[in-house]
């Protein structure tokens, strides 16, 4: 069973999740008003410094749109700043006895940074409840679907079923894969302190899923479709970590 710190900081953990989305929601309802009027943002990505420059540099004649205009920016500052704060709130976390040491093994691996590690860790809690790889992909939702009748076997979507919140951070992890095996600063930064063979398990780990997902994206025709097929392998290698 979790214990108390651990279903706290659980909560804490989905509490983020859903200010993300809230930011997301607050982010189109702007993006929208901003295209109905005309306001289309072509300097590149979206949220950044320059995107936030020209957001400032707005200017709308009729009080109205102004005024509404002003109403959609202050949600998003605000779901911003709320999201900032839940942050700094989770990184204390980090270095806990509870978490440290599943913080700093789980981050040592491609795509998983501190956050998402501490999510990982206090979903899944104990590791070694799961007897295999398999039971703990299960567990997850990422394993195909299945529809058999008499000897047929067919293999569907993923169920889906399971933890939601652990799915979408292996899913969100998984996309770090799409390029070719590298170990950046901040990925080398994570790893100091960390044992040889945890990093040489996730250098084996990173090798393999990028040539994965290049061979599997040169197949399916969805994207979605091979990160949710890496996120189902990076779920064997975590595991495998965490009960070594």
């Amino acid at each position: 069973m979790p214990t108390r710190e651990e279903e706290a900081v659980r909560d804490l953990c989905r509490a983020r999740a859903d200010m993300v989305e809230d930011l997301d929601r607050a982010r189109k309802r702007l993006g929208a008003f901003l295209l109905r009027h005309g306001e289309v943002w072509r300097g590149g990505s979206a949220w950044t410094l320059r995107h936030e420059a020209w957001l400032r540099s707005l200017r709308f004649e009729d009080v109205a749109l102004a005024s509404t205009f002003r109403y959609y920016r202050a949600v998003v500052e605000e779901r911003s700043a709320t999201l900032d704060a839940i942050e700094s709130d989770l990184a204390v976390h980090y270095g806990r006895p509870l978490f440290a040491d599943a913080v700093a093994r789980l981050s040592a691996y491609r795509g998983v940074a501190r956050l998402g590690a501490l999510t990982l860790a206090c979903e899944v809690c104990d590791w070694r409840r799961f007897g295999r790889a398999s039971a703990f992909m299960g567990f997850t939702g990422l394993v195909p679907s299945e529809y058999s009748s008499g000897g047929r076997t067919h293999r569907g979507s993923i169920t889906k079923a399971g933890n939601w919140h652990l799915r979408k951070q292996l899913i969100e992890s998984a996309w770090a894969y799409q390029h070719g095996p590298a170990v950046g600063v901040e990925l080398r930064r994570r790893q100091e302190g960390v044992g040889p063979e945890t990093v040489a398990r996730a250098w084996a780990a990173q090798a393999r899923m990028c040539g994965r997902f290049r061979r599997l994206a040169q197949k399916k025709n969805s994207k979605n479709v091979v990160a949710a097929a890496i996120a189902r392998e990076l779920c064997g290698f975590l595991w495998a970590e965490m009960t070594a």
